[in-house]
């Protein structure tokens, strides 16, 4: 879809919103757009994000509710906003100015979802330090006075089936650069958790001098590095993509050796590449790329490191 609307005259911000969005109305992997990843009050929520990178000017939404369109929203914001990031039921009341409809995001798919986390007793979650045990009930919970600072894996929430993104790169015909990214996010979060899809540098990012790229996986972990950005900062030194990847990917197993994600990199002469952490049940990552050399769109698959 976005190369279509490349090849047609479209500007790579068009491409970006367009492509994004048709993974939105495809619900892909029921990871993207309505009905998939209900938190834990049995809600769809939506983060999104778009980026220019010739003028670096970012449009974002978190915690979106009841719109389905998020990238769309996240233009809206660039186009009509002094702003970058808006979220939660105020960035829904700004979509609804801008024209975008109120509808409901859940699904009998999400509900389902929802209930049969609730009949396994909220399992998995994302509390820690609380009484009554996170790991045998589903709450209400209240901290513990005493708290354990020991760094608590996530691999068994996240994987490559419960929690994924749309992120895009888009290199037009000049160079120019823009990216964006779409989810529902991680599936069960407590209400008002924000992943690394939204923020910029961290879910995605573009520089038209220099590159592109954007993320997926485990938004929390991945956030806290800015991979995205540190990604294009590596292709700005002429670091190859693949590598740049790589790099980002290396620097992140230091601090969380078995966290889940993946990411893109292409720079503004066209060469692409992605990186991906090597853990059991994920060890090679597909993604797909449009070109002139390649004709149609071809899915490209990397080993994990």
């Amino acid at each position: 879809t976005a190369w279509r609307v490349l090849v047609s005259g479209g500007s790579e911000l068009d491409a970006v919103e367009r492509g994004c969005g048709q993974c939105e109305i495809d619900q892909c992997d029921g990871s993207v757009g309505y009905g998939g990843s209900p938190d834990e009050s049995g809600e769809t929520t939506l983060d999104a994000m778009i980026m220019d990178g010739n003028t670096m000017e970012v449009g974002a939404v978190a915690d979106l509710r009841r719109v389905k369109n998020a990238i769309g929203v996240a233009r809206k914001v660039i186009e009509y906003t002094k702003h970058t990031l808006l979220v939660g039921e105020s960035a829904s009341l700004f979509a609804v100015k801008m024209g975008f409809p109120y509808e409901d995001l859940t699904t009998q798919k999400s509900l389902s979802l929802y209930s049969e986390w609730l009949s396994q007793r909220c399992q998995p979650n994302y509390w820690k330090n609380v009484v009554p045990d996170s790991s045998t009930s589903c709450g209400p919970y209240k901290r513990r006075e005493e708290v354990t600072y020991k760094e608590e894996q996530t691999r068994s929430l996240r994987s490559v089936r419960n929690h994924d993104t749309i992120g895009m790169v888009v290199i037009g015909v000049s160079g120019t650069v823009a990216s964006g990214t779409s989810t529902n996010g991680a599936i069960h979060k407590l209400p008002g958790r924000v992943g690394d899809s939204p923020i910029a540098g961290a879910g995605s990012y573009a520089d038209s001098t220099a590159g592109g790229a954007a993320a997926t996986g485990d938004g929390d972990i991945m956030m806290r590095f800015l991979p995205s950005y540190q990604a294009v900062e590596y292709m700005r030194m002429g670091t190859d993509p693949t590598v740049a990847c790589q790099k980002v990917i290396s620097r992140i197993q230091k601090y969380a050796p078995e966290f889940f994600g993946a990411i893109i990199c292409a720079n503004t002469t066209g060469s692409y590449g992605a990186a991906c952490n090597k853990i059991p049940g994920f060890t090679q990552f597909h993604f797909m790329v449009s070109s002139p050399l390649l004709g149609r769109p071809t899915e490209q698959v990397v080993d994990c490191i």
